[in-house]
């Protein structure tokens, strides 16, 4: 398949200059509440933002702390404020970072709850809070299980895949192919953080977009990118051996 080459453009001089969402449709919950517009920290971010304005889907790898959830949350609720997208899908690897904490009452969704808070804080935050519980109690925004997503599709939504280094070939295989029309995907990992003992299903994909040529691009931030903070920045390098 051949490459599609698409015109790059000053994105870091964009975001600094327009709004983050250019609103086609009627603008739910402008009136009671209207966050400041995304700004990119670094080129790099400017490069995310600009292709989460004017692609389907981003694949956006990086270390902890270079604004990679955090700028697909708040892009993900504005969009969802503005009437753009009617629902955000929120996902994650169901795979522990070290040791478990053992059992979790609730429903699967409740015992899944915490491993998105990353996410559904950023979205509380750009939202507020009222509107963010309305959403969730009608089913707008959802956190779903990697165990409840084989047979479901998803359309006109702003769907989030995090810490997508821990999904297995055949998890992100059944993940991508769940998304519908008139949506928007982020998947976001760290190949280096990997917690799965077999080859991550992040590192096959992103093989196969380069082999094939797909059409989705690929974002890379560094150490150099992070935002975080200084502290932050600090260890990244340290347990990487970046001077």
């Amino acid at each position: 398949m051949a490459k599609i080459k698409h015109k790059r453009r000053n994105y870091l001089e964009d975001t600094r200059s327009t709004n983050v969402v250019p609103i086609s449709k009627k603008r739910k919950y402008q009136v009671d509440r209207g966050p400041a517009p995304i700004i990119a920290m670094n080129s790099k971010q400017a490069e995310y933002l600009g292709y989460l304005r004017s692609h389907p889907q981003v694949f956006v790898l990086g270390p902890a702390g270079t604004g990679k959830t955090w700028m697909a949350a708040s892009y993900a609720a504005d969009l969802y404020r503005g009437g753009v997208v009617k629902n955000i899908i929120l996902t994650r690897p169901n795979v522990p970072c070290g040791r478990s904490l053992g059992f979790f009452p609730g429903t699967l969704e409740n015992k899944f709850a915490p491993w998105a808070v990353p996410i559904t804080d950023t979205i509380r935050d750009r939202l507020g809070a009222a509107v963010f519980d309305i959403a969730l109690k009608n089913g707008n925004i959802e956190v779903v299980p990697f165990e409840v997503m084989r047979g479901r599709s998803w359309r006109d939504s702003f769907v989030i895949l995090d810490e997508a280094q821990n999904a297995s070939a055949i998890e992100i295989k059944m993940f991508l192919t769940r998304i519908g029309e008139d949506c928007i995907t982020v998947v976001n990992g760290d190949v280096s953080q990997c917690d799965l003992e077999k080859q991550s299903g992040l590192r096959v994909a992103l093989n196969l977009i380069r082999d094939k040529g797909l059409p989705i691009p690929i974002v890379e931030f560094s150490v150099d990118d992070i935002v975080r903070s200084g502290m932050c920045a600090l260890w990244v390098r340290a347990f990487e051996g970046v001077t």
